[in-house]
C-alpha cells in the first residue's frame, strides 16, 4: 500500500506537467469515434451491482448503465467487495468483448494500472469521493455514478483536484440529457416564464424497514472492505419481499437509506431533481443562504443530529424542506405530490419530470417555437446526445461535460444541508462563498466526515 501510494506521488510530481498532453494525445486518439477496437478507450469499473443490470446483480431489478456504457469503450478491467457480483460482471464483459477482464478486490490495482483511461464508479455513495479523487490523481478521467459525494466537504475537494489535474469527469445525473428537462431550460432561458423565482422538487418519500437482526455477512462480500471509510458495525440482514435485492438490510442497494452511507431520498432523487431546479434557478455557481426543516419525520429516534437506534432504517422518511437563496429565489424539496420538478415564474409555470413537460409556456411553442438551437445553446453549445456519449466526446475534447463536478457540487451541497437541517430539526444559514455553516458549530460539524483509519483519500 505504501509503495504504491509513493510511486503515485512521486510520478504525479515529475511528470504530470509535461507528460500530460502526450497521455491527453493518446486517450483522444483512442477515443475517435467509439468504433474500432483500438480507438476505444479502456475503461475500468469499480462497483459492479445495481449498474450491471439484473444478470449482473442475480436478482431482480437493476437500472443497467453499464450496457449503455460499453457502446462508447471496452470494459478491461472489474472491481467489487463483493466476488459474486464482481464474478458475474466478469462473464458480461466477456460476452461482449470476448475477453475476461481482470478481476479485483481492491480498486488501486485499477488505478495503478496505466493502460485504464477511464474509471466507471458504481459504490455506494460513502466511496465515490475517495475512488474518484485518487483516480483523478492518478491520470484518468472519471464517470460517477450520483450522487458524487456523502458530504459537501468531498465536493469541494472533487472540484479542487478536478481543476488541478485537468481531468474529465461526468456525473451520473443522466436528468441533463434528457431533452425534456433540456427544453425546459431553454424555455427558462428564453424567457417564457418571466423571472424564475421558485422550483419545488417533489422526490417522494423514502421507506422505512422492520427491525433488521444482526447477521453473518455473505462468504462472498468482504463486509469491512465495503464499509471502507464508514464506522465498522455489524452487518445487518433481513430476508423478505422487499427491493431488488429482497431483503432489508445495511449493505447493497438498501445502504441508500442509512446516514452512514447515503442521504437518503434527499440525495437519491435529490441529486436528480435538486440538480435541474439549480440549474433552472442559474444558481449553479452559489448555494442558499437558508435552509429551513418546515417538516421532518424519520423512521428511529435521533439526538444532535444522530440515530439512536441502528437496527432500522434512518433517512428521512417525509420532509418539506425550503432553500432559500439571497436575490429572493427558493428551492422547495417535499416527499409529497408526485415526482418532478414545477418551475413557477412572473410569466408563467412549467411541470417537468422525465415523462413529461406541461403548462402554458410548452403549449404556446406550438404558434411560437424556440429559435434554431436553443436545446444546444442550454446543452452547453454542444449537439445533443445521451449523457455517456456526451461524456466520452468531453473526453475527445477536452472540455466539461454537460454534468460537471462544479454544477454538481453547487446542487448537491443544497441536498446535503437539506439533510443536515432535517437530521438537528432546524433551520440553518449557509454562506456559500466560504461553504461553511454560519454561527452553528453542531451543524458545522455535518458537513465533513472524519473517514475511518486506514481509508482515507490518498493525496
Amino acid at each position: 500500500m505504501s509503495a504504491n501510494t509513493v510511486s503515485r506521488r512521486d510520478a504525479l510530481r515529475t511528470s504530470l506537467t509535461f507528460a500530460g498532453a502526450a497521455v491527453v494525445l493518446n486517450r483522444s486518439q483512442r477515443a475517435n469515434g467509439f468504433v474500432q477496437a483500438n480507438d476505444r478507450p479502456r475503461v475500468g469499473a469499480i462497483g459492479t451491482g445495481s449498474r450491471w443490470c439484473q444478470k449482473a446483480t442475480g436478482l431482480n431489478g437493476g437500472y443497467g448503465s453499464a450496457p449503455d456504457f460499453r457502446r462508447y469503450g471496452d470494459y478491461v478491467a472489474v472491481c467489487d467487495a463483493d466476488s459474486f457480483r464482481r464474478e458475474l460482471a466478469s462473464g458480461l464483459v466477456k460476452e461482449w468483448t470476448g475477453h475476461a477482464p481482470t478481476s479485483h478486490l481492491d480498486y488501486r490495482a485499477i488505478l495503478d494500472n496505466k493502460d485504464i483511461d477511464i474509471v466507471h464508479i458504481s459504490t455506494p455513495d460513502h466511496w465515490h469521493a475517495k475512488i474518484a479523487i485518487e483516480a483523478m490523481l492518478a491520470g484518468k478521467d472519471v464517470y460517477c455514478e450520483k450522487p458524487m459525494t456523502l458530504t459537501i466537504a468531498e465536493g469541494r475537494q472533487m472540484c479542487d483536484v478536478c481543476r488541478k489535474t485537468g481531468r474529465i469527469v461526468q456525473i451520473g445525473t443522466q436528468q441533463r440529457s434528457n431533452q425534456n428537462f433540456i427544453r425546459a431550460i431553454a424555455l427558462i432561458r428564453a424567457g417564457r416564464l418571466g423571472d424564475v423565482t421558485k422550483a419545488t422538487v417533489s422526490i417522494g418519500g423514502g421507506p422505512t424497514s422492520p427491525e433488521i437482526p444482526t447477521a453473518e455477512s455473505p462468504s462472498t462480500l468482504d463486509w469491512n472492505l465495503w464499509l471502507g471509510p464508514a464506522p465498522l458495525v455489524d452487518f445487518r440482514h433481513l430476508p423478505g419481499d422487499n427491493g431488488e435485492t429482497k431483503s432489508w438490510s445495511r449493505c447493497h442497494y438498501e445502504f441508500r437509506w442509512w446516514y452512514e452511507y447515503s442521504g437518503g431520498k434527499l440525495t437519491d432523487w435529490g441529486a436528480h431533481h435538486v440538480d435541474i431546479a439549480t440549474w433552472g434557478l442559474g444558481k449553479t455557481d452559489t448555494g442558499p443562504v437558508s435552509i429551513d426543516p418546515l417538516m421532518v419525520k424519520h423512521p428511529v429516534p435521533f439526538k444532535d443530529g444522530h440515530p439512536t437506534d441502528d437496527s432500522r432504517y434512518n433517512t428521512a422518511t417525509e420532509f418539506l424542506i425550503n432553500a432559500g437563496f439571497a436575490d429572493g429565489k427558493e428551492i422547495e424539496i417535499r416527499h409529497d405530490r408526485g415526482n418532478g420538478i414545477l418551475f413557477e415564474g412572473t410569466k408563467g409555470r412549467i411541470s417537468v419530470n422525465r415523462g413529461r413537460l406541461t403548462g402554458k409556456p410548452v403549449e404556446d411553442l406550438e404558434k411560437n417555437p424556440l429559435p434554431d438551437g436553443a436545446l444546444e445553446e442550454a446543452y452547453k453549445h454542444r449537439p445533443l446526445v445521451d449523457h455517456f456519449r456526451n461524456f466520452f466526446e468531453a473526453v475527445v475534447a477536452r472540455k466539461e461535460p454537460i454534468s460537471d463536478v462544479f454544477s454538481h457540487h453547487r446542487a448537491l451541497s443544497t441536498c446535503h444541508l437539506a439533510g443536515i437541517a432535517a437530521r438537528l430539526n432546524r433551520k440553518i444559514e449557509w454562506d456559500p462563498q466560504s461553504e461553511q455553516i454560519v454561527d452553528d458549530e453542531q451543524a458545522q460539524c455535518f458537513v465533513s466526515r472524519e473517514p475511518r483509519t486506514g481509508f482515507e483519500i490518498d493525496v
